[in-house]
C-alpha cells in the first residue's frame, strides 16, 4: 500500500490533520499495518497512543497505554511556575509525574534547576525515565517510585511542589472518548473527584520549604472547592492561573 492510499483511508475514519500524522510517523505501509491502525482510530485511540509521542512545551514525549497523554491545558501550569522561579534555580517536586513532561520542561526552562519525580506505577515511571534520559536531563532530575497519600514517600523539602494529580469523579459523562485509554489511576480519583487534593493537601506541608510554594492543575468549575481544602490544611492562597479557554486551570498555595 502507498502512503497516500493509507492517507485516503484514514482522513476517512479522522480527518486529514489526523491522516497527515499518522503518514508522517508511520514506516510500514503494509496493509496489515494500515488495518491495524485503522482498528485503533475507530475505537477511538489518541493519535500520541498510536504513535507514541505527543509534543509538550515544545519538547517530545514517549506516550503509552501506561501515562497520561501530555495535554496542552497543563502548559499553564509550566507557565506559572516559570513565571515566579525562572531566576531562581528551585529544586522541584512533581507529584504523580507520568510521562515526566511537567518537571522536563520545567528543568528545561529554568536554568539550575533540578528535582524530584515520583509516581506510583512502575510502568508510569520507566517512561518517565525514558522522557528524563533522551531529553538529556539524568543528571538534574531523579526518577523514583513514591505515592503522593503517604507522607513517607517523601523526605527531602523542595522550592516548588508541582502536580496534575486525578480529579475526575467516577461516572463522569464529560470524559471524552480519547481519554478512556488513559490509564484510570491518572484520570479518576476519589471523594468526587477530590481525593487527591486531600491527600496532597495534607501531606505536602512536610515536603515544602517555609518559602516554598506548591503548583496544582485542577478541573473545570473545582477552584472553590480546591481551595478549601487547602485552607484547612494550612495553606495561603496566593494566585490562580488561567488556560486559553479563560478557565482557571492552576491554584497556587504557600505554607
Amino acid at each position: 500500500m502507498t502512503k497516500n492510499q493509507a492517507f485516503e483511508i484514514w482522513a476517512r475514519i479522522g480527518d486529514a490533520h489526523v491522516a497527515r500524522i499518522l503518514v508522517e510517523n508511520t514506516k510500514n505501509f503494509s496493509w496489515y499495518n494500515v488495518w491495524k491502525i485503522s482498528r485503533a482510530l475507530r475505537r477511538g485511540v489518541p493519535v500520541a497512543k498510536i504513535i507514541g509521542f505527543k509534543w509538550f512545551y515544545g519538547l517530545k514525549f514517549h506516550t503509552n497505554t501506561h501515562t497520561l497523554d501530555p495535554r496542552p491545558d497543563t502548559e499553564t501550569l509550566v507557565e506559572a511556575v516559570i513565571s515566579d522561579h525562572a531566576m531562581r534555580a528551585p529544586y522541584i517536586l512533581d507529584l504523580g509525574t507520568g510521562t515526566g513532561c511537567i518537571i522536563c520542561a520545567l528543568c528545561k526552562n529554568i536554568p539550575n534547576s533540578r528535582g524530584v519525580a515520583i509516581d506510583i506505577s512502575r510502568r508510569a515511571l520507566k517512561v518517565a525515565q525514558k522522557n528524563v534520559q533522551d531529553l538529556g536531563l539524568g543528571r538534574c532530575i531523579n526518577v523514583k517510585r513514591g505515592d503522593f497519600s503517604r507522607r513517607i514517600s517523601v523526605s527531602e523539602k523542595f522550592d516548588v511542589i508541582v502536580s496534575n494529580p486525578p480529579y475526575i469523579a467516577r461516572g463522569d459523562e464529560r470524559v471524552d472518548r480519547g481519554a478512556r485509554h488513559d490509564p484510570g489511576r491518572a484520570l479518576y480519583a476519589t471523594h468526587n473527584g477530590f481525593g487527591a487534593y486531600e491527600s496532597i493537601a495534607k501531606n505536602a506541608r512536610d515536603w515544602v520549604r517555609d518559602s516554598g510554594r506548591i503548583y496544582v492543575e485542577i478541573g473545570d468549575g473545582m477552584d472553590v472547592d480546591v481551595r478549601e481544602i487547602f485552607a484547612k490544611n494550612g495553606w495561603k492562597f496566593v494566585r490562580d492561573a488561567r488556560d486559553l479557554s479563560g478557565i482557571i486551570r492552576v491554584l497556587v498555595f504557600e505554607k
